[in-house]
């Protein structure tokens, strides 16, 4: 493994471990074993570092779709796995979710990230195509309903991690709400075509 590969291992552990005001370029050297000024001849500052987290994170979240999208699973339990992967990575990695979704830092960010941005929103858009094909997702703009899927998902795990999630405010939990919503979708493609296979 490069140094550089070693600092941003660390720099998420650091995340996973006490958030991201555990992860300075000092404790993050510290804990790649590495000397105290090895960060800064790799990363032009935290940001930076944090940055390229955030880009290893995605590329790995793309590599997890695109191994489900590759299964022998039928299009519809493709998706549902697909989104419970992602639930179950911001579960498991809360901090580290947040960085790469809700900090605007990130945005713009060119390079590394944004090519590990697009592959991960195009593997997911290849699931929902497959799902569109098979009749269980109604036929409108692909990447429209995938950025529409994409926003529930992230705003329904926003919620939960904010308290805010409440069944009496009609919301029992993330997967059962995202099953709901796949489920009315496919009613509505059934509504206008008739009943499509099995998914």
């Amino acid at each position: 493994m490069t140094t550089e590969k070693k600092l941003v291992a660390a720099a998420a552990a650091l995340l996973d471990a006490g958030g991201e005001q555990a992860v300075t370029l000092r404790a993050v050297g510290q804990a790649a074993g590495v000397s105290h000024n090895a960060p800064y001849k790799h990363f032009k500052n935290r940001d930076a570092l944090l940055g390229a987290v955030a880009a290893a994170d995605l590329a790995e979240m793309a590599a997890a779709l695109k191994r489900v999208r590759r299964s022998s699973a039928k299009p519809a339990r493709k998706l549902t796995n697909a989104l419970k992967g992602i639930i179950a990575y911001s579960s498991k990695h809360p901090a580290r979710y947040q960085l790469l979704l809700n900090d605007p830092r990130f945005a713009t960010l060119e390079g590394d990230f944004e090519q590990a941005a697009l592959s991960h929103f195009d593997e997911f858009d290849s699931i929902v195509r497959e799902c569109q094909d098979a009749g269980t997702l109604p036929d409108v703009p692909h990447t429209t309903l995938t950025g529409l899927l994409f926003a529930t998902v992230h705003g329904l795990i926003s919620l939960e991690a904010s308290g805010r999630m409440k069944p009496e405010k009609g919301l029992a939990g993330i997967v059962p709400s995202l099953e709901l919503m796949i489920t009315l979708l496919e009613l509505a493609c059934v509504s206008r075509t008739g009943p499509s296979p099995p998914a």
